[in-house]
């Protein structure tokens, strides 16, 4: 864009130069991003945190789009590609609905699970939180793109509280509890992040969530807000 002399106009005026030109390169992006994907070639996944921030998005639209890995209750109301829970008390939960039988489900080794059939374990072992195992395991299979959903880190209500779309649900904390610590989560999908160069990823949020300095430092992540990720895919 061409610069501008800020000098002839109003504090109000210059204000709203911003903003448009904000709003023109935002979109100038989502149609680079859109015709990147609209490339046969171009290998999408999608990975599900299960953080508040995604509650709007129909992740139904997902699997229409790309390969869809998702965490723990996802199963409960959507069947992601790839399911990943490392909590033995999920694990067991997800053998009691005999999910593990039609389909992937992937967890660590443990002596809980010696007399359950048809899991997927981590050989070795990743030792991991669900969230960054699934992007691990999604970024083990070479896509070109792969978009982070659900991966808010701090808790809701100023980040003290526990922040969770199965909150209140079994083998989940209540909505009142104080928010989970997120600092090995954040380290952990960090990790992934750094390791596979040759990714791109974009991690999806609302417009108020965190964004810890520790993922903005790297080339390969771009932040997108969720408003802005429906208009690339053409989800409603």
């Amino acid at each position: 864009m061409a610069k501008i002399d800020k000098r002839q106009y109003s504090k109000e005026q210059w204000r709203e130069i911003k903003e448009q030109r904000r709003q023109e390169k935002i979109q100038k992006t989502l149609e680079i991003r859109k015709q990147e994907l609209a490339d046969t070639d171009c290998k999408v996944a999608f990975v599900l945190g299960n953080g508040t921030s995604r509650k709007s998005i129909d992740v139904q639209d997902l699997s229409k789009t790309g390969t869809t890995y998702g965490c723990n209750a996802l199963y409960r109301t959507f069947n992601p590609d790839y399911l990943i829970a490392v909590d033995v008390k999920m694990v067991l939960e997800i053998n009691k609905a005999g999910y593990q039988h039609k389909h992937s489900v992937w967890t660590n080794p443990n002596k809980s699970y010696t007399k359950i059939n048809n899991l997927n374990y981590f050989n070795p072992s990743k030792g991991w939180s669900s969230g960054p195992t699934a992007l691990w395991l999604a970024s083990q299979h070479s896509y070109d793109k792969i978009f982070i959903l659900g991966f808010d880190y701090r808790g809701v209500n100023d980040g003290k509280q526990f922040n969770n779309l199965y909150a209140d649900t079994a083998n989940y904390k209540k909505s009142t509890d104080g928010a989970t610590f997120f600092g090995n989560w954040l380290r952990q999908t960090a990790n992934v992040i750094k390791e596979n160069p040759q990714t791109q990823y974009y991690r999806v949020i609302a417009s108020d969530n965190y964004c810890p300095e520790e993922l903005n430092k790297f080339d390969n992540l771009e932040t997108v807000l969720v408003e802005d990720f429906k208009k690339m895919f053409n989800f409603s």
